[in-house]
């Protein structure tokens, strides 16, 4: 018996615990508008005119590299969507799986990390355009009040959540369509718009890699909006609904920001506030509440992450709503601190955070999936990710935590940042092509470590019989 969906403002009680199947509701569309409505926000717009603000490429060039960086990046994020109405558990739990009980310690840390950054980043924005278009209200008030709408969507949990975003699909897809239309066809661009800038190859896979990154970055999370789906939803369907939601939903604000970038100079918000005139009102309102439910996303996350951590280290625990509710408490508190605090450099900061990132998620996604699809097919003990021992899983997975460590090594000669550039990404003149280097070596390396290490497993065990 499923329960059904019709309650979106009902509270949460489950936190990380597996989702029994009476309690598994809602359809694979479902996932199409969460991806496709939390992704139509500021941060989206911001993100696609880096293509020709930092990395400096003309439009078509700049349009070119972030479809193409969604549509390969999207892959990765849908194959773990997938993976929920499967084991029905959040994504960091699943990864104890391959990396053992305490070994899965050291990525769900970093993803910790890595929600408290793009919350903060969020927060900024929110902050920013509220000030921008409303100046009687401060940055640090706009940055407050988005903070408080989104923590109480994570207080209600997995119900408000999957309803706010299906309300903002149509929402704010609506205005983003009014954004091109005024800005195109009333405003009109500039007569040399297609002529702005010149086409690079260190732009270019620049781009691409923040791109494919954008999706990436959900990777970590995005089975934790498909874990109450009936098992029996199709992992098809589960896949098509979350690729192009996301795609979409991430590929046409990027557009937006693009244009904006190309037609004016310094801040995109307030270059999209005056190009939009008498329609930035609504736009500002509208996809500043858009962050509010992105950020409700990331914080939810967050705080089953911080939850996961918590519950490896004492395994009795049971966590509630009211853990739930505290701990999300907690992690606002520390991204708000780190919003108000670095604010003033928010691009900078915002450009070096996504890259680092893209260098830790990129082998945990590998070996996730490889793990997954190939070496376990799906066929998981969930009652082992509860156990302090991790039952058949073990403490540590040494073949996953070795083959992690390598996959964050073998990019270090491909990366192409202000901290730190690789050596072959400098004789590339700056080109950084470090996810796909390290996609490419780790995804075939596990593979093989595991089908020697299950192989010798199986001889033990045979041994021991014997």
């Amino acid at each position: 018996m499923q329960s059904n969906d019709s309650t979106p403002a009902t509270l949460e009680l489950s936190t990380i615990q597996p989702i029994a199947h009476d309690q598994r509701h809602g359809r694979a569309r479902d996932l199409f508008t969460i991806w496709f409505g939390s992704n139509i926000m500021l941060l989206t717009v911001v993100t696609g005119a880096l293509a020709v603000t930092v990395f400096k490429l003309p439009f078509l060039a700049a349009m070119t590299a972030l479809i193409l960086g969604n549509l390969v990046g999207g892959i990765f994020m849908a194959l773990h969507s997938a993976q929920g109405p499967q084991l029905g558990v959040p994504q960091m739990v699943q990864t104890r799986g391959q990396f053992g009980s305490y070994g899965s310690l050291l990525v769900v840390a970093l993803v910790v990390i890595m929600y408290l950054g793009f919350f903060a980043s969020n927060l900024v924005l929110g902050g920013q355009s509220l000030h921008s278009r409303y100046p009687l209200l401060s940055t640090n008030q706009g940055i407050i009040l988005v903070g408080l709408i989104s923590v109480v969507a994570t207080v209600f949990g997995y119900r408000l959540i999957h309803a706010y975003t299906r309300i903002m699909s149509y929402v704010s897809g609506a205005t983003l369509l009014l954004c091109f239309i005024w800005i195109v066809g009333v405003h009109g661009l500039p007569a040399d718009f297609m002529q702005r800038n010149e086409l690079n190859l260190t732009g270019f896979l620049g781009t691409l890699s923040i791109a494919a990154l954008w999706q990436l970055a959900y990777a970590p999370y995005v089975s934790d909006y498909s874990r109450y789906m009936p098992a029996n939803t199709g992992g098809g369907a589960a896949f098509w609904s979350s690729y192009w939601g996301c795609c979409l939903g991430s590929i046409l604000p990027m557009a937006l920001g693009v244009i904006v970038g190309l037609c004016v100079e310094g801040d995109i918000t307030a270059g999209l506030i005056a190009l939009t005139g008498s329609l930035a009102t609504l736009v500002v309102a509208v996809f500043s509440i858009g962050i509010a439910a992105t950020n409700a996303m990331n914080l939810y996350c967050g705080t089953l992450s911080a939850i996961t951590v918590g519950q490896t280290l004492v395994p009795k625990w049971s966590a509630g709503a009211l853990s739930r509710a505290i701990t999300a408490l907690l992690l606002f508190s520390i991204a708000l601190t780190l919003a108000l605090l670095g604010q003033d450099d928010f691009m900078a900061n915002y450009t070096n955070f996504i890259l680092l990132l893209l260098y830790v998620l990129v082998p945990w996604t590998a070996i996730n999936l490889v793990d997954y699809y190939l070496v376990a097919h799906g066929s998981y003990d969930v009652a082992s990710f509860f156990r302090r021992d991790g039952g058949i899983y073990g403490y540590v997975n040494w073949t996953a935590v070795g083959c992690y460590l390598l996959g964050i090594l073998v990019q270090v000669p491909f990366m192409a940042t202000e901290l730190y550039t690789g050596v072959i990404a400098r004789a590339m003149g700056g080109a950084d092509i470090s996810w796909m280097v390290g996609l490419a070596v780790i995804s075939p390396v596990y593979y093989l470590a595991s089908r020697r290490r299950n192989r010798v497993q199986a001889l033990n065990v045979m041994g021991k019989s014997a």
